[in-house]
C-alpha cells in the first residue's frame, strides 16, 4: 500500500468547500464531484464520527457496490478521517478475505486550512497498488470539480 496526497486551492471558504464536499446542504455536490471516480457515486450513511457509511455506486448491470467505512474523526471545516473496512457487494458486506486484507483499515483524510478567503484542501490517502495509476490520474480530476462547484 502507498501513501497519496493531494492539493487544490479552492477560492471559497473552509465552510463552503467542506459543505460541498460532503453534501452537507445537499448530497448532490457531492455526487457531482465524485462522478469522476463513478458517475452513479454516492453515500449511505452521515459524516458523525464513530458513524458506520457506504461509499456506493451501481455498476454497468445496474448492482449496488462500494465501500464499508468508518468515520473515524470530523472536525467541521477543518478535518475529515475515514478507515475503509471492506466492500459491499449488493447488499452484503465483506469485511474478511485475501482482496480486503490488501487494503482493510486504509485512511483517507481530508484536511482544510482557509487562508484570505481561499482554502487548500489536502487528501491524504493509502492506496492498494494495483489502483495507484487510477487514483493518480482521477483524483486530480475530481479537484477540479468540487473546485468549480466550491467557487460558485
Amino acid at each position: 500500500m502507498k501513501k497519496l496526497q493531494f492539493k487544490k486551492d479552492i477560492n471559497a471558504s473552509a465552510e463552503k468547500v467542506y459543505n460541498t464536499m460532503l453534501g452537507i446542504d445537499t448530497i448532490d455536490t457531492y455526487q457531482q464531484w465524485t462522478a469522476e471516480f463513478n458517475p452513479t457515486s454516492t453515500y449511505e450513511g452521515n459524516w458523525e464520527k464513530g458513524s458506520k457509511i457506504y461509499f456506493v455506486g451501481t455498476d454497468k448491470d445496474g448492482k449496488k457496490g462500494g465501500m464499508v467505512s468508518e468515520i473515524v474523526d470530523n472536525i467541521p471545516f477543518e478535518f475529515v478521517s475515514i478507515r475503509h473496512n471492506g466492500i459491499l457487494d449488493g447488499e452484503n458486506e465483506i469485511t474478511k478475505g485475501p482482496e480486503i486484507e490488501k487494503w482493510a483499515g486504509s485512511l483517507e483524510n481530508y484536511s482544510f486550512h482557509e487562508r484570505n478567503g481561499i482554502t487548500t484542501i489536502t487528501i491524504d490517502c493509502d492506496v492498494a497498488d494495483d489502483y495507484l495509476d487510477y487514483f493518480n490520474s482521477t483524483w486530480d480530476k475530481a479537484l477540479n470539480k468540487l473546485k468549480e462547484i466550491s467557487e460558485k
